[in-house]
C-alpha cells in the first residue's frame, strides 16, 4: 500500500494513536506517498467535468491537506483560490508544494465545521475529506458550506460506489471501520476515520436540507459496475442564483 518513501509501521501506530488533527501534523511530510492521497486520475476526472460549468473567480479547497486539490482549482479558477485545513503540519506542506502561477493563492488553516469566511467563493471542493466527519456533524458541514458560496456556487466532490458485499474491497472497508470503533472505544482522543459512513442517499438529503440543487455526474475514466451504474460519481450541489426561488433537489445521471 505504501511506497517506501512513505510511513513506517511505528510512524502510522503513533499517527493512529493520535487525534486526527495531531495525526495529520505527524503524517504531513510523507502524506503524499500514502494510498490516502487522492489520486491523480480522480483529480484530472473531476477537473475535466468541472471546467465546462466554468469559469469560476474564486475557489475554496475544503480540508485541502497538501494541497491536490488546491492545484486544480488553480486551473479553473481566475481570481483567487484558498486551501483550507486544520492541520497545520498539512499546510506547511502545501505551502511548499503548490506553487502561485495562476490565481491569488492563500492557506487558512480552519475548521471545515466553523469555516471563517463569507459568501466569497463560486466553487467548494473536497477530496477524501469526509471518513472524517460523524454522520451527525454532516449537516452542519454542508450548511457551512452552503454559507460561504455566492448565489449560484457550486460544491462539488467525487464519491466511490461502495463495494459489493462479500468483495475483498468490502471486507477491507468493514474490517478497517471495526477497527477504528474499537480503537476510539479504548483510547483517547478518538480519531475518526469512517469511510463506510459517507452515503449516496443521505448525503444527497443532507444537502437538499442545506438549500442546495443536487446533480449527479458520472466520471466515465472509472467505467460502470455490472449493473450498469458508474463506478464513481461526481457530485456537484449548487446554491440558487439571486434571483431563483427556493431550492428543489435535481438528480442528473
Amino acid at each position: 500500500m505504501f511506497s517506501p518513501e512513505g510511513p513506517s509501521v511505528r510512524e502510522l501506530a503513533v499517527q493512529a494513536l493520535s487525534s486526527v488533527e495531531r495525526g495529520y501534523d505527524l503524517l504531513a511530510p510523507k502524506f503524499d506517498h500514502t494510498p490516502f492521497r487522492t489520486p491523480d486520475a480522480v483529480l484530472d476526472a473531476v477537473e475535466s467535468a468541472l471546467r465546462p460549468m466554468g469559469p469560476f473567480g474564486t475557489g475554496l479547497d475544503l480540508c485541502c491537506g497538501t494541497g491536490a486539490g488546491t492545484a486544480v482549482l488553480t486551473r479553473l479558477c481566475r481570481e483567487h483560490v484558498v486551501g483550507a485545513d486544520f492541520s497545520a503540519g498539512m499546510l506547511d506542506v502545501a505551502r511548499e508544494r503548490i506553487r502561485p502561477g495562476g490565481p491569488r493563492l492563500s492557506w487558512v488553516r480552519a475548521d471545515a465545521r466553523v469555516l471563517p469566511f463569507g459568501p466569497a467563493f463560486d466553487l467548494v471542493v473536497s477530496f477524501g475529506a469526509f471518513g472524517h466527519f460523524l454522520p451527525r456533524e454532516l449537516p452542519g458541514l454542508f450548511t457551512q458550506v452552503r454559507a460561504v458560496l455566492r448565489p449560484g456556487g457550486r460544491f462539488a466532490f467525487p464519491l466511490v460506489a461502495p463495494p459489493r458485499p462479500g468483495t475483498r474491497a468490502y471486507w477491507t472497508l468493514l474490517g478497517f471501520d471495526t477497527v477504528m470503533r474499537v480503537r476510539n472505544a479504548l483510547w483517547r482522543p478518538p480519531f475518526v476515520m469512517y469511510y463506510r459512513a459517507f452515503r449516496l442517499g443521505d448525503v444527497r438529503r443532507g444537502l437538499a436540507r442545506a438549500g442546495f440543487r443536487v446533480e449527479l455526474h458520472a466520471l466515465p475514466e472509472f467505467g460502470r459496475r455490472r449493473d450498469g451504474s458508474p463506478r464513481v460519481r461526481l457530485v456537484v450541489a449548487r446554491t440558487p442564483d439571486a434571483t431563483a426561488g427556493p431550492a428543489r433537489p435535481v438528480s442528473r445521471g
